[in-house]
C-alpha cells in the first residue's frame, strides 16, 4: 500500500540512455523490506522528446498530487559533469544542471553513474529477475556489475554493515588482453594505428564491429555488416560464419574479462553482468565459451568456482539504485 504521509522521503529517479529514459517515483521505508516502494514508473523514448527537462516535467505532471514532496532528483547516466553540463557520448541532448534544477523547482538534484546505480541496484534484485550464467553458492564479499553497451561499463559493490559503498571503475579502460594465437593476431591488427588497445575496444556495441572487421581483414573476406545489432543477428542466425566467429570471440573475450574483475575485486558475492548487448544473445553466451575463460585463470580457479554470474536486464535497477544512492547520501549530508 501507499504511504502519503507527510514526512515520507520522495524521490524523482531516473536511468537515461541514448534510447530510452526510464523514470520512477520512489519512496524510502527505513526499516521496512524493501526499504525502497515504487509508486510510479515509465519509460519514454528518447528520441520522441526535445529535452530531459520536458521528459522529466511530463512524468511530474502525471504525478502532479506527490510534486510538493519530491526533495531529491538522482539522475543515472554514463557520463560526467563538467562545471555545470552533463558530458555523455550516450545522451541526444545537452544537459545543463542549474537549468534543471531551477525548472524541476527540486531543491536537491544529482548525477549518478548508470552503473553505479545498477551495481547499488543489485541490494533489491531478486533472484528471479537475473538469469544464472555460472551457478555458484558465492561467499562475502564485493559484487561487480560489468556490462558492453556503446562503452564497457563496471562498477563494485563493497559490504559495509546496512549501506555498502559503491565504487566506480573505470575498467572497461585497461589493456585488451588476448587468450590465443587468434586474439593476439586481432590485437596486433587493432594496434597497428593506435598506441593503446583497451578492452572497450572490442566489449562494446561498436567493439563488436572492431571486432568483426578485424577478423574479416584476417581471413581475407568482405565485412559486410557495418552494425553491432547485425553481426549478432546474422551470427545466431547461424549463417555467416565470420559473424558467428566474432560472437564467439566475443563472448570468450568477455568471459576472461570478467574473470579478470571477480579475481581483481575477490568477488565472493557474484559478478552480474548487464549492458544493452547481453539480454539479445544470452543463449549464444550461455553456449559459448564464457564460462570456461572466467574459470581458467590458474591457482584462482576454485575460488573462480565459487563466484556466481548472473545475466540482469538494465529495467528500473537502474533507477531502483540511482534513488538509493541519493537517500543514502543524504543521509550523510
Amino acid at each position: 500500500p501507499q504511504d502519503d504521509r507527510d514526512d515520507a522521503t520522495l524521490v524523482l529517479a531516473a536511468d537515461v540512455g541514448g534510447t530510452h529514459a526510464r523514470i520512477g517515483l520512489l519512496q524510502a521505508r527505513p526499516g521496512a523490506q524493501p526499504p525502497l516502494a515504487v509508486l510510479a514508473r515509465h519509460v519514454y523514448e528518447c528520441a520522441k522528446w526535445p529535452g530531459l527537462g520536458e521528459i522529466l516535467e511530463d512524468f511530474l505532471a502525471r504525478h502532479a498530487h506527490h510534486r510538493g514532496g519530491i526533495a531529491h532528483c538522482a539522475l543515472a547516466v554514463a557520463g560526467y559533469l563538467r562545471g555545470d553540463e552533463l558530458v555523455s557520448e550516450n545522451l541526444r541532448w545537452p544537459v545543463r544542471i542549474s537549468e534543471l534544477r531551477a525548472r524541476l523547482d527540486i531543491e536537491r538534484l544529482d548525477i549518478v553513474n548508470d552503473f553505479e546505480a545498477l551495481a547499488c541496484g543489485t541490494r533489491f534484485l531478486p533472484k528471479s529477475d537475473s538469469i544464472a550464467v555460472i551457478e555458484a553458492q558465492g561467499a562475502p564479499g564485493a559484487t561487480v556489475v560489468v556490462g558492453p553497451g556503446t562503452g564497457l561499463g563496471c562498477a563494485v559493490l563493497l559490504p559495509n554493515g546496512d549501506v555498502p559503498i559503491v565504487m566506480p571503475s573505470e575498467a572497461g579502460h585497461v589493456a585488451l588482453a588476448p587468450g590465443d594465437e587468434r586474439e593476439i593476431e586481432v590485437l596486433r591488427l587493432l594496434g597497428r594505428d593506435r598506441a593503446y588497445v583497451h578492452t572497450g575496444h572490442v566489449l562494446s556495441g561498436p567493439g563488436l564491429v572492431n571486432l568483426y572487421r578485424a577478423l574479416a581483414e584476417i581471413e581475407g573476406v568482405a565485412a559486410i555488416h557495418a552494425e553491432p545489432a547485425a553481426v549478432s543477428a546474422a551470427a545466431i542466425r547461424g549463417d555467416d560464419p565470420l559473424a558467428h566467429d566474432t560472437l564467439s570471440m566475443f563472448c570468450a573475450l568477455l568471459g576472461s574479462f570478467t574473470g579478470d574483475l571477480a579475481v581483481l575485486f575477490k568477488a565472493g558475492g557474484g559478478v552480474y553482468l548487464a549492458g544493452g548487448i547481453l539480454p539479445y544473445i544470452r543463449d549464444f553466451l550461455l553456449a559459448s565459451a564464457f564460462r570456461a575463460r572466467f574459470l581458467n585463470k590458474g591457482v584462482m580457479r576454485p575460488f573462480l568456482a565459487n563466484v556466481p554470474v548472473r545475466l540482469i536486464e538494465h529495467g528500473q535497477l537502474g533507477v531502483l539504485g540511482a534513488a538509493a544512492m541519493e537517500i543514502d547520501a543524504a543521509a550523510h549530508r
